[in-house]
């Protein structure tokens, strides 16, 4: 046995090859016979699921697991190809990858398409620093789709690339949904309310907190009127540091025609902007902790502190307003 070599001299066929192209999945045509023979009628939806993969030059290739299951079932559509592993890998190089890296995957996410360069042979050691040997990574595990644009280089391409069809599209989309399901079950329960724009359970937490934790000297013992509001201002934003990855948390910065206290600048354009003004009861000029919340609301509108966010072009009903009232250890909050 030690006179010949171990198993070597193997030709590689990669997704770019055009070699044994309509031989990685099922053919257009295998697919839709096959439905024929099964009776199922809705070519249009299995080709949007399970179609999308492009070959070398030959496109139209399904994916054969999933076609499978699909038959198998009756017809009944499933992520049958991505639900068949963790996607653990996937996951991990997606949330510890670069901004630019998670910038490009919010273009496919958004369904375009980007063009990168494409590795033939991938390195596993370059993945957590190349940008193109994760995109070449997805590309020939199946997770992208792409078309070859030109020859950069022996074994290096341009393509063109994008989520390859639905089912890998809803693979994506969970991936996203639990990392932020995650993340905000570890908010404190003040975050997770102001998320919501739950403003009972945004007064009931800070009071509790009030309450159990906070001394009558933090919260009203200075003879000083701006010492408990800024003793509140610190708390608050103290409880915002969970928000850092989600949003630019700013404080004491001019715009408009004052400084607001706090500021907190979306970095997702699904999410809400927030503006937070923060006032101390004064019964000389006020009746009630109501109209202290309505003062802190009015001086965010006169003032115009929106002004540094809609200059960012954030829509002015995408921008909350929140004033914050105090008495001692009891907290009112209110909104516009």
């Amino acid at each position: 046995e030690s006179i010949f070599s171990d198993l070597n001299h193997l030709v590689i066929v990669t997704v770019q090859s055009d070699d044994y192209a309509d031989a990685f999945g099922f053919t257009e045509q295998e697919v839709f016979a096959a439905m024929d023979e099964y009776g199922l009628a809705d070519k249009a939806i299995v080709k949007q699921w399970y179609d999308g993969f492009t070959i070398g030059s030959h496109h139209d290739i399904y994916n054969p697991w999933s076609i499978i299951n699909y038959l198998d079932r009756k017809g009944r559509l499933e992520c049958y190809w991505a639900n068949s592993s963790g996607n653990g890998l996937v996951s991990q190089l997606l949330q510890s990858g670069s901004a630019e890296l998670k910038k490009q995957f919010e273009v496919l996410l958004q369904g375009n398409s980007l063009e990168a360069e494409i590795e033939a042979q991938v390195v596993f050691a370059d993945l957590n620093d190349s940008i193109s040997s994760v995109w070449s990574l997805f590309l020939a595990s199946g997770y992208l789709t792409g078309e070859k644009i030109k020859l950069l280089e022996e074994g290096h391409f341009l393509c063109r690339l994008r989520i390859t069809n639905r089912e890998t599209r809803i693979m994506f989309e969970r991936l996203v949904s639990r990392w932020f399901g995650h993340s905000e079950s570890d908010y404190n329960g003040f975050i997770r309310a102001m998320l919501d724009n739950d403003i009972d359970a945004m007064e009931d937490y800070i009071n509790g907190v009030a309450l159990r934790i906070f001394s009558s000297f933090d919260t009203g013992g200075s003879t000083r009127r701006q010492e408990p509001e800024k003793f509140y201002h610190g708390f608050v934003l103290g409880l915002m540091v969970d928000l850092k990855d989600r949003y630019v948390i700013t404080s004491n910065r001019e715009s408009g025609y004052g400084r607001y206290d706090v500021m907190l600048e979306p970095k997702n354009k699904a999410d809400d902007a927030v503006i937070i003004e923060f006032k101390s009861f004064n019964p000389r000029r006020e009746k009630s902790l109501e109209e202290t919340v309505q003062s802190a609301l009015q001086q965010i509108e006169e003032k115009q502190y929106a002004a540094a966010l809609e200059a960012k072009g954030i829509d002015a009903n995408r921008i909350r307003r929140y004033g914050f009232a105090f008495e001692g250890k009891n907290v009112l909050i209110g909104s516009c």
